[in-house]
């Protein structure tokens, strides 16, 4: 696996990268967020471990470079706790993020985590719970039941399950199950996530979507 760390702190950036090559993980520097977009250019990573605070472009402008441009994921370095820099973060694309001080090995524990759920999300088949989701016959299975749900509700819960307990945002979904030049309303995907609620309870799949007010939604396993 490949991972690009992007950080203006020399200190941190070599911490960060003796822990990552220690695991085995090939790894690419870069000091500012000019300097990665150069990097991914010719060197496509698995996965960004990207600080905010950086001079000139910030962490949160290249997250959404990284994650719109070039799909890759990103981990987000942040000295502030404040729920507004998570929300802007996961809002901006990333799939987590870890404060400054941080333990190295809280990050690696994250930085697999994510990668472990980007595994998942190339499987054909998903299972979360009770649910077990074939994405080549568009069928959910819970126990002995077989579903066959409308096409978009099929492609949403394929897609939360794809990471579990990871935040998707609103605009994501509604560019990734809608698309990019969908004009409809966002009262579209409320009512989608709504009704898969209602199966989802209906056949104690022991899932749940759960609202991340303000940014988006994510696919739980009730324990």
């Amino acid at each position: 696996m490949k991972i690009l760390v992007v950080d203006d702190d020399a200190h941190i950036l070599q911490l960060v990268t003796i822990y990552l090559t220690k695991e085995g993980y090939q790894v690419l520097c870069a000091k500012n967020a000019q300097q990665a977009l150069v990097l991914v250019e010719g060197n496509l990573p698995d996965l960004a471990v990207v600080d905010v605070m950086m001079p000139g472009m910030d962490g949160f402008t290249l997250t959404e470079i990284l994650t719109k441009e070039y799909d890759i994921s990103v981990l987000l370095l942040t000295a502030k706790s404040e729920l507004a820099d998570k929300e802007r973060g996961f809002l901006a694309g990333s799939d987590d993020y870890v404060v400054k001080p941080f333990e190295p090995k809280e990050l690696l524990f994250r930085i697999a985590a994510i990668l472990r759920r980007l595994d998942k999300k190339n499987q054909v088949t998903l299972q979360v719970g009770k649910l077990i989701i074939d994405r080549r016959s568009f069928e959910v299975v819970i126990g002995e039941e077989t579903l066959l749900l409308p096409l978009k509700e099929f492609e949403l819960l394929a897609l939360l399950a794809s990471r579990p307990s990871q935040v998707f945002t609103r605009s994501y979904i509604m560019e990734q199950i809608w698309g990019y030049d969908y004009d409809g309303d966002e009262q579209t995907l409320t009512t989608h996530i709504k009704r898969i609620r209602e199966r989802l309870n209906r056949y104690q799949t022991a899932v749940i979507i759960t609202t991340v007010r303000g940014v988006g939604y994510k696919l739980e396993e009730i324990i």
